[in-house]
């Protein structure tokens, strides 16, 4: 049986710590593509070293609503500039690099004021920009909102790239907006995405049984990317390892998610 491929840690939660280190203000992770760079390759560095075989380029957040409130920068600017720094860390690695794509803050219609023709409009800056820059892969990640991922997975796969899904769940097995897995696995598989799965909200013991509901629901590939635990009860990486290794009997790609720093990646790739 083919092992499951190590993925990343945490971007953000990472890129905080190694910021907290350096005395550096606790900035939207994007804005250190342009400003700390050195920071962001560093993090790539230390998840490659522990044994990643995909890492997500810097980029989750940086969708021009965010990019113009916090910034005089561009969407093109940050996410070319996330890419190429993933990509320079990769060089020579073999390991490969994707364009981090995350919810945008704003409800979509009926339940706000954000139009679904925006929303692609948002998307096609964001991912395409990455793929422009060279972005082997496409992750659509911690949405909440299976119409929303809809729109970003469509976007996606309009590019030449393998677009890989995964949405938060409530520890009811349900995202935040009452869709379920089966809804979730239904409605993706018709748009032929290459993976679908879950990453954060719930730490990994929480998380298990719903990429265990994925298994049973779809044949697609999954990915699994839980937190190290939730706010104040982290796990460390020897149990996060131990609690999610079961998982890559039946997933094809995992690791871990907010708080999981390159020690968590180190610790799963001993098991896998």
């Amino acid at each position: 049986m083919k092992r499951a491929v190590l993925l990343d840690g945490a971007v953000g939660t990472s890129l905080w710590e190694l910021a907290d280190r350096a005395g550096i203000n606790r900035d939207p992770v994007w804005k250190y593509n342009m400003e700390h760079p050195e920071l962001v390759q560093e993090l790539h560095r230390q998840m490659i070293e522990a044994g990643a075989e995909i890492i997500l380029a810097n980029t989750f957040g940086a969708n021009e609503p965010m990019v113009k409130r916090c910034s005089s920068y561009t969407v093109e600017e940050v996410v070319k500039k996330g890419v190429e720094l993933a990509k320079m860390a990769a060089e020579g690695t073999g390991v490969k690099v994707a364009v981090s794509c995350g919810p945008l803050s704003e409800l979509l219609e009926p339940f706000g004021d954000l139009e679904e023709e925006e929303a692609e409009r948002i998307f096609r800056n964001q991912i395409g920009s990455g793929i422009e820059a060279g972005a082997d892969l496409v992750m659509i990640q911690t949405f909440i909102d299976l119409e929303m991922m809809k729109i970003a997975a469509k976007v996606a796969k309009s590019y030449a790239v393998p677009v890989f899904c995964t949405l938060s769940f409530e520890k009811v097995g349900k995202t935040m907006m009452g869709q379920s897995v089966e809804q979730v696995c239904r409605e993706l598989e018709a748009l032929g995405v290459d993976g679908v799965g879950m990453n954060c909200s719930l730490g990994p013991e929480y998380a298990l049984p719903v990429i265990e509901e994925f298994s049973r629901q779809t044949k697609l590939p999954l990915v699994f990317k839980p937190n190290a635990g939730m706010p104040g009860q982290t796990t460390d990486p020897e149990s996060f390892a131990k609690i999610v290794a079961p998982a890559a009997e039946f997933v094809s790609y995992v690791g871990g998610c907010c708080n999981c720093n390159a020690d968590y990646v180190k610790a799963l790739k001993k098991y896998l």
